[in-house]
């Protein structure tokens, strides 16, 4: 299926524009596993997660016409998932909690992986309770490992506000951390 490894995301959608519409199938490829734990960290669901990558995908596919090439892709895919899952949260009317299980595991000795484990374990519950404003740079900051720019576009937002948020976001999480341990 990666007759294109060597392609930028910006190249392929070039090629699927222009001449080959199975190509898309190698994007999918690319961003499957990536969007569906971010869409994970919002919803706090797989099957919600799943459909939202989902009919990502295919919004996407029906926009490719309207993607700019001379931005980024992944920040533009991102958005689309942003978008789909804001509108199953607005549609469920609560935040639901970041899924709890999610395997950060390094290869580390037992003894280590059980203190990381509960240590992921008290962090995901303080992430819990973050607002989903907070929520989602620090998640896509941390987690996801992308810049303050692409946050930027994939939140629509300045990237000082960006840099605003995830600074006030750790600050909340620590409070709600040390809170917890009370």
């Amino acid at each position: 299926m990666s007759e294109h490894p060597m392609l930028t995301d910006e190249k392929l959608v070039e090629l699927v524009r222009s001449k080959d519409k199975e190509n898309y199938a190698e994007i999918i490829n690319r961003y499957k596993n990536k969007l569906i734990r971010y869409a994970l960290y919002l919803t706090g669901d797989d099957d919600k997660a799943a459909d939202v990558v989902q009919e990502s995908f295919i919004k996407a596919y029906v926009n490719l016409n309207g993607f700019d090439i001379k931005k980024k892709f992944s920040s533009w895919i991102y958005r689309i998932v942003h978008n789909e899952a804001m509108n199953v949260l607005n549609k469920d009317k609560k935040q639901l909690p970041l899924k709890e299980g999610v395997d950060f595991d390094s290869g580390i000795n037992l003894e280590d992986n059980f203190v990381k484990k509960e240590l992921q374990t008290k962090a995901q519950d303080c992430l819990k309770r973050l607002p989903v404003l907070y929520r989602e740079p620090l998640t896509l900051y941390f987690l996801e490992e992308k810049s303050y720019e692409e946050i930027s576009d994939i939140l629509r937002m300045p990237v000082g506000t960006v840099g605003t948020r995830i600074n006030r976001a750790k600050i909340l999480m620590k409070e709600i951390c040390q809170k917890a341990k009370k």
